[in-house]
């Protein structure tokens, strides 16, 4: 072997034994730190195993006592050199459970973290292999405690010796002076950790310093948190009801976040910057927490089709598409291409719907019934959308019928609604992104003798409202279903929310769906 070959093995064991190292201080360090939500995830053969787990508090207790201090003393014996053979025999088995827990396979790595892209081979694999390398290679492979201590059995005197010469004498011990620094290569590396590890434990962020201690005052944004709630907080199961033969949770998912339209008034940014949020890997786990919290369907429009058709693939996810057919040149277009995408319901995008009402466009009600029917030849519910209620009350007028409707509703109390009311008409280009329910009253009035199914969207008005307002108005005012975008961290919490608003609420419209 290359005499330079040693150091590079060498490097590469000290990097391993960093990599575990400093995982299983992090661990240590962290109070609440648990594998249970890992575990949890898993999904492949040993999925019931690590369930199990995960589910019995005893057993979890000792999973995590020897992960955080196997990764700790396999790091230490891989950093020094000491007993290197069987750290890497250990390390190797605990990377192997690593690997079959979340496998970088098609659908398996979802709901983990990842840093890269992985198919069959990840970095638990590579760590692995050479593990098992550095096990089957002898001693003087390396440098280290291991190799010191072999030459130092190996050297002791095992009979008497003539006496050298001072010249030997001196030759030799400058030999074993060089070889012992090679084997203590890994103190310098050491001293990098330990300072590293302390920067980390001790660093602030210069951002929390200056907005949090170092102000003369604090706004309530400065001070506002998010609480991270968990699946353990969820108060119960979500009531389900049904719009034909589907039945479908009372909350329902918006797709405007997940698709990028963010309806953020004068925050022009915000659009972009929920479409960097939404990677494929967080909108899969985002429908999974969803799926886990008892939602079951999602609002979009057929240009999210490809994300969700992923997620069925490959997570064998199945959340229910209603489509909003806002795609093509027209309804009947929108419909072809949203059954064509898997949609279990489909209704008349209320934009485009609007637009053409008002614009007494009369060709569109000949369009919406030709539509329902084409929905309905699919055996698929077929609705209608609207965010004005005259839009409603010219279908009906029209004799139209659809199996459910799909119409805004939340109150006025934000300050951007008392904006340009004059101007709120869809089809002026005055029109301002901040009202979505023009005439509330009305509209709970009239959907109050509409004998269909009613699901509400916009009941937050695109977040001006709190959640807690926004979902007892809607219920509360004969709203069916409520259609919520959300993110990832705020499932739980609205789904919560939605129990504790029907567990106490208020409504004279009878239960349509």
């Amino acid at each position: 072997m290359k005499k330079y070959s040693v150091y590079l093995l060498t490097i590469l064991r000290i990097l391993i034994g960093w990599h575990f190292l400093y995982e299983g201080i992090t661990k240590l360090i962290i109070p609440e730190w648990t594998s249970k939500y890992y575990l949890l995830g898993s999904k492949w053969i040993f999925a019931g195993f690590f369930h199990w787990i995960a589910s019995t508090p005893a057993v979890l207790k000792i999973v995590d006592f020897m992960n955080v201090w196997g990764l700790i003393l396999i790091g230490i014996s891989l950093f020094i050199g000491l007993y290197v053979r069987w750290s890497s025999i250990a390390g190797a088995l605990l990377l192997l459970l690593y690997y079959v827990a979340y496998p970088p396979l098609l659908g398996f790595t979802f709901g983990s973290i990842l840093e890269g892209n992985y198919q069959w081979v990840d970095k638990n694999l590579i760590e692995l292999a050479a593990l098992v390398v550095f096990a089957s290679l002898p001693v003087g492979y390396f440098f280290g405690l291991d190799r010191w201590i072999k030459r130092w059995k190996e050297e002791r005197p095992m009979a008497p010796v003539p006496g050298p010469t001072n010249a030997e004498v001196e030759g030799n011990y400058s030999n074993k002076r060089r070889e012992l620094i090679r084997d203590l290569i890994s103190v310098p590396f050491l001293g990098a950790f330990a300072y590293v590890a302390y920067r980390k434990n001790k660093w602030v962020s210069f951002e929390k310093k200056l907005l949090a201690e170092s102000v003369d005052a604090v706004t309530s944004a400065t001070v506002k948190s998010f609480q991270f709630t968990s699946l353990d907080d969820l108060k119960g199961t979500l009531p389900k009801g049904r719009i034909g033969d589907m039945e479908l949770s009372r909350l329902i998912m918006g797709g405007n976040l997940i698709g990028g339209w963010g309806h953020a008034r004068d925050l022009i940014y915000v659009d972009e910057l929920i479409k960097k949020y939404h990677t494929d890997e967080k909108v899969m786990q985002t429908f999974e927490l969803a799926e886990r919290c008892g939602i079951n369907s999602i609002i979009v429009n057929p240009a999210t089709f490809r994300i969700i058709n992923k997620y069925w693939h490959e997570t064998g996810g199945k959340i229910r598409i209603i489509s909003d057919c806002g795609v093509g040149k027209d309804f009947l277009e929108g419909i072809e291409l949203s059954a064509r995408g898997g949609a279990s319901a489909m209704y008349s995008h209320g934009g485009k719907t609007d637009a053409r009402v008002f614009a007494n466009d009369h060709s569109i009600y000949d369009e919406l019934a030709r539509g329902l029917e084409l929905i309905r030849s699919y055996g698929k519910p077929a609705g209608i959308g609207a965010h004005r209620i005259e839009t409603i009350q010219a279908c009906v007028e029209h004799g139209i019928k659809p199996d459910f409707w799909v119409k805004t509703l939340h109150s006025h109390d934000y300050w951007s609604a008392k904006l340009d009311l004059e101007k709120l008409d869809v089809t002026d280009p005055g029109w301002k992104d901040n009202n979505f329910c023009l005439k509330p009253q009305e509209t709970i009035d009239f959907m109050s003798r509409l004998e269909q199914p009613w699901i509400a969207y916009k009941v937050l008005a695109a977040g001006a409202l709190k959640p807690e307002e926004g979902f007892r108005y809607a219920f509360d005012n004969g709203a069916d279903f409520i259609c919520v975008g959300m993110y990832d961290f705020q499932i739980v919490a609205d789904v919560n929310i939605t129990l504790d608003c029907l567990a106490n609420v208020s409504r004279t419209r009878p239960w349509r769906g």
